[in-house]
């Protein structure tokens, strides 16, 4: 979709902190962090909502959460935890239409959701 901004940073035309890519998915520092580590993981294909998923792309939420996993471990949050989310929709607190995976840690998170 070319007037995503996800895309645009996928594609290269919008400058952004990286911190890992494979064939599947682009991880990057949110640049409004709302704790010490705020990364979202993204898939380079532009699915917009969690909602959108179809069958033949069930596997890639995983992928998210594995790649997930290995970035916590990078960033030291791994061992005193952290939260993983996927807001959907304008309700749901989706501001991008294009599907990612926050990554949050670095400091006690609240217990509250919403």
């Amino acid at each position: 979709m070319e007037d995503c901004v996800f895309c645009k940073i996928i594609a290269g035309q919008i400058p952004s902190d990286i911190v890992y890519h494979d064939k599947t998915v682009i991880a990057f520092k949110d640049i409004h962090p709302v704790t010490q580590v705020h990364l979202l993981i993204v898939p380079r294909e532009h699915i917009a909502y969690l909602t959108d998923l179809t069958e033949k792309q069930s596997t890639l939420v995983g992928h998210m959460i594995l790649v997930a996993n290995e970035l916590a471990r990078q960033t030291g949050i791994a061992e005193k935890g952290f939260r993983v989310v996927i807001n959907v929709g304008s309700e749901g607190g989706q501001m991008v239409p294009h599907l990612h995976l926050h990554l949050l840690g670095g400091r006690r998170l609240s217990e509250k959701m919403g």
